[in-house]
């Protein structure tokens, strides 16, 4: 089998990628190791708990015991099934901050800033505010990526945002508009009741077209000649075979498995693939380097009033929920109740929101596990620009075998700060009145948590991955020795090869990674094309009392 591009993974970017290049006529055949995405549990919002947790649509990672967390393994979730982990993940939408794309290119990815990213930004996006007001001239309008908000209707969605401003923050529209930082309406990849994920936005309409293909297979390196990438070695029905590309082979694996295919390659730290017995193709030192995500914990509160979404936490009411949503694509299984949100700096001199809050009106694990005491609600925080770096490397050289993920989180005295700043402020908001009429008493960590020491032993046994990894094959200046593709998303060192997905963030985005991801996926598509669309001359919103002020 060969096409002009071949494709590995059919998460977020590549079906992004795939639309693109099968739209301009170009063939693409997609390799996806994951199977269908069928069924309840992917495609009802409300079900969002099942599916990351379940090994027909995950690849079950977990990270190396973690030094800074009492060496605790934590889950990793990486959806295996068409869309990704966009058919696995929690469906909301942030698009990141401006600053975020602006450090991108002033550390080397040029043509990444945020007036450069913001076009594609509102090509992929379908925007429906439900009459709920946002910035209409930042966002688009008739892109494949339907973007939706809940409809708020729990008085604790309104209580929240007023504690914000009761605290003295900003309330903001649109966080994906002119202004990020505030207190507001939270946007999730939701369309028709239905989890839209990048395999119902992107994949389905490109596979309509002859010119686009879905291979099933695992792929166990990409086949390189004289410098060259002409294929992908791929295994499926127990047999090997190669995939070849006319054109290109482009990387969409995911910040996990992308390094590790280029490593199985022959692409990475020479020493390391020296190790595992790899020929070197191209000696880059950053592959696998430079691994980042985001730690949150959940803030949890007993609520004085049974209004909290604990009522349908028992079988009658879930089976009550799924079957007005298998009927009606209606109710509470139609949204996945992360309808309040809010960005914050934590200091004075932060020019730009380094704290997300993601507001749930029920005290409840990313499990499925309830809080114990029943009625209550929560509020995840954590910081978004961690200093800590982690790896990804090879545990062997067997395509099957899972790559070792150190995130190496908590890693500085600055991230330590930082957590116990998200405690100290959120406890600040939480204690408003507007929140008065609902807080019984704080669940998690519980008032008895005061002193530094304290603080730090919660956070120790209790922060989670917000399930953002990036970053771990670098896009940067091609002189730059850690940079793993240049601004074209081309590998350094190969022809023929690109890499395109989260992998190649210089530095995380604030707030959750998928439409980032999918951005990418649009973006490296016109550099592929050899196309841009024109930079935007929208002026993003900063604090102006920034230097000066917290709030």
């Amino acid at each position: 089998m060969k096409a002009d591009y071949v494709i590995v993974g059919a998460g977020s970017a590549g079906c992004a990628m795939a639309y693109r290049l099968s739209e301009a006529g170009k063939s693409v055949l997609v390799i996806e190791h994951g199977g269908t995405d069928a069924g309840p549990f992917i495609q009802m919002p409300g079900a969002l708990s099942y599916p990351m947790n379940m090994p027909l649509y995950d690849w079950g990672y977990k990270s190396q015991p973690e030094p800074h967390l009492g060496d605790r393994e934590l889950v990793t979730p990486r959806g295996k099934v068409i869309g990704g982990s966009s058919s696995i993940n929690g469906m909301v939408y942030v698009r990141g901050h401006a600053g975020d794309y602006n450090h991108w290119a002033e550390s080397g990815a040029t043509g990444w800033s945020y007036a450069d990213v913001l076009p594609y930004f509102k090509r992929m996006e379908c925007w429906n505010n439900r009459g709920q007001g946002g910035d209409a001239d930042w966002r688009g309008k008739d892109g494949p990526l339907h973007v939706t908000r809940g409809p708020r209707d729990n008085p604790l969605h309104d209580a929240f945002v007023e504690a914000g401003k009761q605290a003295g923050y900003q309330e903001t529209e649109d966080y994906n508009g002119e202004q990020q930082e505030g207190f507001g309406p939270m946007e999730m990849t939701v369309y028709k009741g239905q989890r839209w994920s990048a395999a119902n936005a992107y994949l389905k309409p490109a596979l309509k077209r002859d010119n686009c293909n879905l291979v099933r297979g695992l792929a166990r390196k990409v086949v390189i000649q004289d410098g060259k990438a002409t294929g992908v070695e791929i295994e499926r029905g127990g047999k090997v075979e190669v995939i070849e590309a006319n054109i290109e082979v482009i990387l969409a694996a995911s910040s996990i498995n992308s390094p590790k295919l280029l490593m199985l390659s022959g692409i990475g730290p020479a020493k390391h693939l020296a190790e595992h017995g790899i020929d070197v193709v191209a000696d880059r030192p950053g592959v696998g380097q430079n691994l980042q995500d985001h730690l949150e914990f959940y803030f949890q509160f007993a609520s004085k009033q049974p209004i909290t979404l604990f009522k349908y936490w028992n079988l009658f009411g879930k089976a009550l929920v799924g079957a007005q949503w298998l009927f009606t694509k209606t109710g509470l299984g139609a949204s996945n109740q992360f309808e309040s949100a809010a960005f914050i700096r934590s200091d004075k001199g932060v020019d730009y929101p380094d704290i997300q809050y993601h507001f749930l009106p029920i005290a409840v694990r990313y499990d499925g596990q309830a809080a114990a005491e029943g009625h209550g609600f929560q509020a995840h925080v954590g910081p978004m620009r961690s200093d800590s770096r982690g790896e990804i490397t090879l545990a062997s050289a067997d395509p099957k075998a899972a790559p070792k993920i150190l995130f190496n989180y908590m890693s500085t005295e600055k991230d330590w700060e930082d957590f116990r700043k998200c405690i100290r402020l959120t406890r600040e908001v939480f204690g408003q009145d507007a929140m008065k009429p609902f807080v019984k008493h704080e669940i998690q960590p519980g008032d008895a948590l005061q002193t530094d020491e304290e603080l730090n032993g919660f956070i120790r046994e209790h922060v989670e991955s917000a399930y953002h990894p990036c970053g771990t094959c670098k896009m940067g200046a091609a002189d730059d020795p850690m940079s793993v593709v240049d601004p074209e998303c081309r590998v350094i060192g190969v022809e023929g090869l690109r890499v395109a997905d989260s992998s190649i963030f210089p530095r995380i985005t604030n707030g959750n990674l998928n439409g980032p991801s999918i951005m990418t996926g649009e973006k490296a598509s016109d550099h592929i094309l050899g196309r841009r669309l024109p930079s935007s001359n929208a002026e993003p919103w900063f604090n102006p009392n920034w230097q000066a002020s917290q709030r």
